[in-house]
């Protein structure tokens, strides 16, 4: 199996570059975030005609998770157990947003993610981030401990850079949100609750990045981010055979401020 996960930011804006990416990049399962749109308004007949089954979670222009099959899909799940919802005044129902979703993929359960990006360190976003990393690492660490032979894939945007390398300048970063230390260390518990990220190991760094802001030319002078990752349960990561980021992707028009981050399974 080929799995990729890609923040399309707007899957409406962005369709026929994902869809031929499908077409010719081999790829079984892709899990989407930030498609912007609602289920209503996805293109779910375009990847029908290449052959692909779509399951999504949208409610708004913003957010929105999906994933899109050609090796089976069964028992879309939207959310996770736990998961926090937010809103900025405190008094309001802080609802679930569209953040998360996981379906079985040829016996695989991949979860789509887009964690919160957090805003600032004093923002209650940024609180709220770190409580939606804590609930979705209580998540999969549960299913792992009652079934280690689990297949779980935990793909996606996370908007957290681990390592000091996962960045242009870190000297940029300073005080902000993505590097602060509370952030890698919800990042790195997932490890802790059994779960390995399986990308780093085929595309080290430095400079490798998955991110370019639109602005300040950040793509031609190499001022990225490495934020998208795929975190496997044991028994699937022992599957994985390669892993690569398709940077051409953020070339040319139309493209996404990501790029796809694809892992092979045996």
């Amino acid at each position: 199996m080929r799995l990729a996960t890609w923040n399309v930011n707007s899957i409406r804006a962005r369709k026929d570059r994902v869809l031929a990416w499908l077409e010719r990049s081999d790829c079984d399962v892709l899990a989407m975030q930030e498609t912007k749109c609602k289920d209503d308004q996805f293109p779910h007949e375009a990847f029908e005609e290449i052959g692909y089954t779509v399951a999504h979670h949208g409610l708004s222009q913003w957010n929105g998770v999906a994933i899109a099959s050609r090796v089976g899909l069964e028992d879309a799940q939207i959310g996770f157990d736990g998961m926090p919802g937010f809103h900025k005044d405190p008094e309001v129902s802080q609802d679930p947003e569209a953040r998360a979703i996981s379906a079985v993929c040829d016996g695989v359960r991949v979860y789509s993610l887009y964690v919160p990006n957090g805003r600032e360190l004093a923002d209650p976003h940024y609180t709220y981030k770190l409580e939606w990393l804590a609930r979705l690492r209580d998540h999969a660490g549960a299913a792992v401990d009652a079934d280690p032979s689990a297949q779980i894939a935990l793909v996606g945007d996370w908007n957290v850079a681990p390592l000091d390398e996962d960045v242009w300048d870190m000297e940029v970063f300073e005080g902000k949100t993505h590097v602060s230390e509370p952030e890698r260390v919800a990042f790195t518990a997932f490890d802790g609750a059994g779960f390995r990220e399986v990308t780093r190991e085929y595309t080290p760094g430095p400079g490798v990045y998955t991110y370019w802001d639109y602005t300040g030319l950040s793509f031609p002078k190499r001022k990225g981010m490495r934020i998208d990752f795929q975190l496997h349960s044991p028994a699937l990561a022992e599957r994985v055979t390669g892993a690569s980021i398709d940077r051409e992707e953020r070339k040319g028009k139309g493209a996404s401020d990501h790029a796809p981050v694809i892992v092979d399974l045996d």
